[in-house]
């Protein structure tokens, strides 16, 4: 099994991207369900907000992910810069 840890989650439903006449992508969308949406408020940050990234995956499939500020990747990522900005505040 892997040990990557991840900062996000993957969530909602992603269209294909509506591309214009030079094959560039223009726009896109997503949608989520109604749990999905009740469940944002355990995404916020200390700031209120959720994050959400569009990307494509390794496939080529465009998708949805959601930062999750209580996961341990995001924790731990979150310690090593307060413990590297301490450091150059002496």
């Amino acid at each position: 099994m892997s040990d990557i840890k991840y900062d996000s989650v993957l969530m909602g439903y992603v269209d294909n991207p509506r591309k214009n006449e030079n094959g560039e992508i223009t726009s896109w969308s997503f949608s989520l369900n109604r749990e999905q949406v009740e469940d944002l408020t355990k995404y916020q940050t200390a700031k209120g907000n959720v994050s959400f990234t569009m990307f494509f995956s390794k496939a080529g499939k465009p998708m949805c992910r959601v930062y999750d500020p209580n996961s341990e990747a995001a924790i731990e990522k979150a310690a090593k810069r307060k413990a590297e900005s301490e450091e150059v505040d002496f």
